[in-house]
């Protein structure tokens, strides 16, 4: 049986994470209180960050920036799309 959490980003019941996506107590508390659903949410918009502001994980300052941005996305909110974003197929493009 799955892993259930109360989704502190989506307010609802949902799974879990199935193990621990980021050391540490950030870590720690997204595995406790984020489900799968919005993992997914935040794998689509981290990738949008990196993307836009040209980022390297394995840069220790820009993975301190994405730290800062997930906890953002999931805890405090304030976590935005980058300046000047224009989807793609969006009227602005």
């Amino acid at each position: 049986m799955s892993r259930m959490v109360h989704c502190q980003l989506l307010d609802k019941e949902l799974e879990g994470l199935t193990f621990q996506t980021w050391p540490g107590e950030l870590g720690k508390r997204i595995y406790e209180n984020i489900s799968q659903q919005a993992w997914a949410q935040w794998m689509k918009h981290q990738t949008l960050l990196i993307n836009e502001h040209r980022l390297s994980p394995l840069n220790p300052e820009h993975r301190k920036f994405i730290e800062s941005e997930m906890e953002k996305f999931f805890f405090t909110g304030g976590a935005v799309k980058p300046q000047g974003y224009v989807a793609p197929g969006s009227d602005d493009a």
